[in-house]
């Protein structure tokens, strides 16, 4: 009883796991899911149309039978009509049986075409129902899919527009702008330093000072030229 208890729980946990694993993968596939349940419906509609199929039967076997009994009470009573009119006694007590036995028939055959009747016509409402049903959840797992791959991109694409303030190409050009600004400073930096040099400042003055001397000749040439040309010339 013990081992029998023990395996019980171990084939309902082993159940219970197969469940919680199947349950995630119809998670992660729904369109796996939408499908099994759809199978799972055309399978009885299949079966629910067979069996159908054989009350549209039984209905048509009673209907069959009870206009032959009818057709037959039809014909004795016209029989029965002839022996009365002929006096045919004899023949007239069997005709009576008969057209008992054939009027307690068609009574019973009358029920039972009505309960066969009303049996078909239920199981093709069934069938019309799980029919529609069938489509319904085709319908279902085409919108749920649909709602579904649109959710996926709304959150990919929300995840991108968050995660960009702190994405790596963002990080990286923040370090190029820094690098550019210190290589400005650094350049800017350069200039001051080579204003400020002493030997930058006596070149500068050296070369302010070939100026002045230079014009200071080109003033002398000049003023000589000028002298010459002014000199009275002398004669022989």
């Amino acid at each position: 009883m013990a081992n029998n208890a023990i395996l019980a729980r171990l084939s309902n946990l082993w159940t219970g796991f197969i469940s919680l694993w199947v349950s995630d993968i119809e998670k992660e596939h729904p369109e796996i899911a939408y499908q099994n349940a759809i199978t799972s419906m055309i399978d009885k509609y299949s079966r629910l149309k067979a069996a159908t199929g054989s009350i549209i039967a039984r209905r048509q076997e009673i209907t069959s039978r009870l206009e032959t009994h009818e057709r037959d009470l039809a014909a004795v009573a016209a029989d029965l009509e002839t022996a009365l009119a002929t006096n045919q006694d004899d023949l007239a007590v069997v005709l009576i049986q008969k057209k008992n036995t054939l009027e307690a028939a068609i009574t019973e055959l009358r029920t039972d075409a009505t309960q066969a009747t009303a049996d078909a016509d239920n199981a093709k409402d069934s069938l019309i129902q799980v029919k529609s049903e069938i489509d319904k959840l085709k319908a279902e797992k085409d919108r749920m899919l649909a709602q579904m791959q649109s959710a996926q991109a709304r959150i990919q694409i929300q995840g991108q527009l968050d995660g960009l303030s702190v994405d790596a190409e963002v990080k990286a050009l923040g370090s190029v702008r820094e690098h550019i600004k210190s290589q400005v400073a650094q350049a800017s930096l350069g200039a001051e330093l080579q204003a400020s040099d002493l030997d930058t400042r006596l070149n500068k003055l050296r070369q302010s000072s070939g100026s002045v001397t230079a014009k200071a000749q080109l003033d002398a040439m000049k003023a000589a030229r000028a002298a010459a040309a002014q000199a009275p010339v002398k004669t022989l």
